[in-house]
């Protein structure tokens, strides 16, 4: 039941009536015609754009729209009044029987009330997180892993096809830098003093990866120089570190469906193969790029290179994929990475970066409408700076990692559940700042407890009630008397629920999961305001002396449950049943 796009489907066909009868004129697209809560809940319960939207291509007035569209809404039973507003807001009030239908449909459909089949099975790959191989993840991680994977869920939920995939940059310099600090550690578990001095990577967590090394080999690598080895070190700690990486992802419950090597792309003619693809489009070229703007850099000199025509697809200017030496750009391995993944067959592409990839964005867009003709989108989300507060300052240090705060450390503060949630609290594209103190209060300040809370109360309700000797399953609570739910607080709680189907496929459609905490958050609000309005309303209360009375309004809240849970399950956060 979506009762959104139920209300937008009788407005469409009252429309279709209108242009019937000669009111409007035929052809007018309908597309941006939506049905939605109004900004004030005194206003109504929907309003809809419809008059505003199509009085200019009908070369009407809206108000004369709204008030030919009004009567014709008004009609139907589930609505009891329309009221033209303003210009030509149509202002529409519902039914309370309709506000119980909501609650029969939650306890119906259970975890699927909401879910949606707008994906129509869409494959979409979503890659993220994607780190240097190169040690724990840290906080800035931990928000990208958090979204990327709410996302996914997100999608899953709204019917889409979805492989969670994580790109592994083990094909660049900082895995040698890598290996060298490993082997550091390799010569400190055989009880040689070493220095971590100039580019080398100090933090303890490469103690245990010494000693394995040391294990494996014995002393066959003292003394002996790089070439000897370390291509093996490359392999060695780069699988430690993304067993280390696994490892952090499994304390957040994050799976990926699969992971890619960039070092797999070299030698093997996949990146030669992307450019050949390019090529063969007239989008590969050989020139030299206009100077940077303002000062130039004391290195910088015009040379002629190969560039790959990205202006072509709204980049700021053509990129180079080839230096002059014949060695691949950075930018080749991506290339032929994103047009295997086209090649995989995928309907679209989703890409979860950090902030400082803000300038890769308009370059991989193009190359990605290049290789599959404009038929696959990617849209790149940019998850902005994590900033850890405690006790009023930023923590910046970690025991593990030496220089930063490890996704490790974070979720042994504030536990998982908190962890996820608080970094769904803001937008991707916003700074975040995470007050642990905050996160671990009990309070309305702490939206993820709010919301836990509200959950835990329903589930104390249910066990009262069974102690009464109220049957509280969901077969029994949705065929019970939902006309005792007659009072505007029952309602506009009913309301905050039908929402919910809306709600799951804006934020699917715009890739925001931060939508469904942000929506959690005020429907937990909702509980909570009409319990508390219980305390002084009896009348409200959800154990009455009446035990069909009980039943109806134990039916609300435990709706209320089961769409935090389906909510909270997107989210990759598990439903409270008690608060400790």
């Amino acid at each position: 039941m979506n009762l959104f796009a139920d209300i937008r489907a009788l407005t469409i066909s009252a429309l279709d009536g209108l242009v019937s009868d000669g009111v409007l004129p035929g052809g007018l697209d309908t597309a941006n015609v939506a049905v939605e809560p109004p900004r004030d809940a005194a206003h109504g319960d929907m309003a809809t754009n419809a008059a505003m939207v199509l009085a200019k291509p009908a070369k009407m007035k809206p108000r004369d729209i709204a008030e030919a569209l009004a009567p014709r809404l008004a009609a139907d039973p589930r609505i009891v009044s329309v009221e033209v507003a303003g210009p030509g807001f149509l202002n529409i009030r519902l039914a309370p029987d309709v506000w119980q239908q909501v609650v029969a449909a939650v306890l119906a459909n259970g975890a699927d009330f909401g879910r949606s089949a707008m994906g129509q099975g869409a494959k979409v790959n979503v890659e993220y997180v994607s780190a240097n191989p190169t040690g724990p993840l840290h906080v800035g991680h931990t928000r990208g892993a958090v979204f990327g994977d709410a996302l996914a869920a997100l999608l899953e939920y709204s019917g889409h096809e979805v492989t969670r995939e994580y790109y592994i940059n083990d094909g660049g310099g900082q895995v040698d830098t890598l290996a060298r600090s490993v082997y550091l550690r390799y010569l400190e578990a055989h009880g040689r003093d070493v220095a971590f001095e100039g580019d080398v990577y100090p933090g303890d967590y490469l103690v245990a990866v010494g000693q394995a090394l040391k294990d494996k080999v014995g002393e066959d690598y003292l003394d002996k120089g790089e070439r000897y080895w370390l291509p093996v070190l490359r392999l060695f700690a780069t699988e430690a570190m993304m067993d280390l990486i696994r490892a952090d992802l499994a304390r957040l419950g994050i799976e990926m469906d699969v992971f890619s090597s960039e070092k797999a792309l070299y030698g093997t003619g996949k990146i030669e193969a992307a450019i050949h693809a390019l090529r063969a489009k007239d989008l590969i070229y050989r020139g030299t790029l206009e100077p940077p703007k303002g000062k130039l850099p004391d290195d910088w000199e015009a040379r002629e290179q190969t560039l790959f025509r990205s202006t072509a697809f709204g980049d700021d200017q053509d990129r180079p994929i080839q230096k002059s030496d014949g060695a691949w750009t950075y930018f080749a391995p991506d290339i032929a990475y994103h047009w295997d993944k086209c090649e995989r067959g995928f309907d679209a592409l989703i890409n979860v970066f950090g902030a400082d990839h803000g300038g890769y964005v308009k370059r991989m867009k193009a190359a990605v409408a290049a290789l599959s003709d404009d038929k696959v989108p990617l849209d790149i989300k940019l998850t902005q700076i994590v900033k850890l507060m405690r006790d009023g300052e930023e923590l910046k240090m970690s025991k593990r990692a030496g220089t930063f705060v490890t996704l490790a450390d974070l979720v042994d503060m504030v536990g998982p559940d908190v962890t996820r949630f608080i970094m769904l609290t803001r937008k991707n594209d916003a700074p975040l700042d995470f007050d642990v103190d905050k996160a671990l209060e009990q309070s309305k300040d702490n939206p993820v407890f709010y919301v836990q809370y509200a959950h835990a109360r329903v589930q104390s309700v249910l066990r009262k009630a069974a102690e009464q000797g109220i049957d509280v399953s969901d077969a029994a609570l949705g065929a019970a008397d939902l006309s005792h739910l007659s009072h505007s607080a029952e309602h506009a709680l009913a309301a905050k629920l039908a929402e919910w189907p809306r709600l799951v496929e804006i934020a699917a459609r715009t890739h925001e999961p931060h939508r469904v905490a942000f929506y959690l958050y005020d429907l937990a609000s909702g509980l909570h305001a009409l319990w508390n309005r219980g305390n002084d309303e009896p009348a409200l209360r959800f154990l009455q002396e009446d035990h069909a009375i009980s039943a109806a309004k134990i039916a609300l809240a435990r709706a209320v449950s089961v769409v935090i849970a389906a909510g909270l399950g997107i989210l990759g956060v598990e439903p409270a049943n008690e608060m400790r």
